[in-house]
């Protein structure tokens, strides 16, 4: 089968935590013997910072990662839409252009023989519905979004049975514990600061605690304003710039344990969608303590896969515990990883992607529909 995928950027995983799940996802396809193309646009916003800040250094950790991933760049909309076109999959990611979203559509309503999917993974739909609305998907076929209460929202919107609950999940080709453990000290943790959507919650339950209990702590990540800055000096925190999805691991093993601290909109709005970073952690075996979330879709055992703590008082006793407890954190990171390799990698997403697709086109009729 003849697959494209529509991205921001698969080269560069700058401020877009997209590629990480679209590398697993199209490296497992590959294997699988299917012809994938990835499309991005030139002059992406994430290439373009990542290269204006590390140089085409900055994509070898990519590219040796991934030697079988190729993304064509494109800068014509009628060429893109054409070669995407010629694919048997076509499926959109919500961060391109409403003009090539809508074109990709019109194409599939003039008669286009592949199935068109829109992919979200983004919490745009509550916190900002007016820009996902402006995208045209007259002519889709479907929609895949990120977790269970994102899916309802296009279900309000009228995509009924043709929206479908497409979670991330880790690439455990590379994301595993390590072949040999070294010595492991204090804490990491890797995530960008983001539009101060949980700049208060970073201080109360990872900043804060792992300074009250003598945790050294090493943050990764970009976008981090002054202000973001001088909070990590006043906490003793090492702060080490971006990091290449791809070397994620290897700090991982470096480290005792590692922190979730999800976005304001995914406890208020969207409960239940973890970010990627959960996946990842817990395939790499590094213990992991959580503030609050609700993970109502039942995807892990909270408390066995992995602590969670109420307040910044109680991750405070999570991080003494784990920084004490040796057997703590290898039953943690035992189970974490038990859950990823039974229900969580990129092999599991795409073998449900393959059956959405054999639900859609086994369908009496096209299964289009207008958002």
């Amino acid at each position: 089968m003849k697959i494209a995928y529509l991205t921001h950027s698969l080269a560069s995983c700058w401020n877009h935590g997209n590629a990480h799940f679209l590398r697993g996802v199209l490296r497992d396809l590959i294997a699988r013997g299917h012809e994938v193309t990835a499309y991005e646009p030139a002059g992406a916003w994430s290439r373009q910072n990542l290269v204006g800040d590390h140089g085409e250094a900055g994509l070898r950790a990519y590219r040796d990662a991934y030697p079988e991933l190729v993304s064509e760049t494109y800068g014509d909309l009628g060429e893109v839409v054409a070669r995407a076109g010629a694919a048997d999959l076509v499926l959109v990611h919500e961060w391109n252009e409403p003009a090539l979203v809508a074109a990709l559509g019109r194409e599939r309503k003039a008669g286009g023989r592949f199935t068109l999917l829109f992919h979200d993974t983004h919490h745009r739909a509550v916190s900002d519905p007016e820009a996902i609305r402006t995208f045209d998907l007259d002519g889709y076929d479907g929609v895949l979004a990120f977790g269970e209460t994102l899916a309802e929202v296009y279900r309000r919107w009228g995509w009924g049975d043709r929206v479908f609950t497409w979670h991330e999940a880790a690439d455990t080709t590379l994301f595993r514990p390590p072949a040999d453990e070294s010595d492991r000290n204090g804490l990491v943790w890797i995530g960008n600061w983001g539009d101060d959507e949980r700049s208060e919650e970073l201080d109360s339950f990872l900043f804060e605690p792992a300074q009250s209990v003598r945790l050294p702590l090493d943050i990764y990540g970009v976008r981090y304003p002054e202000h973001g800055l001088a909070a990590l000096r006043r906490r003793g925190a090492r702060y080490h710039g971006w990091l290449p999805n791809a070397a994620a691991p290897s700090v991982f093993a470096r480290h005792l344990a590692t922190v979730h601290v999800p976005r304001r909109f995914y406890v208020e709005q969207l409960p239940g969608i973890p970010t990627i970073r959960v996946f990842e952690a817990l395939a790499c075996g590094i213990p992991l303590a959580s503030a609050p979330w609700q993970d109502s879709e039942h995807l892990f055992r909270p408390g066995e896969d992995f602590l969670v703590a109420k307040d910044g008082a109680e991750m405070s006793r999570h991080l003494a515990a784990l920084r004490d407890d040796p057997d703590l954190r290898r039953a943690l990171a035992a189970s974490g990883l038990a859950t990823i390799r039974a229900r969580h990698t990129c092999r599991h997403r795409v073998d449900e992607l393959l059956a959405i697709l054999s639900r859609i086109t086994s369908a009496e009729t096209p299964m289009r529909r207008s958002a």
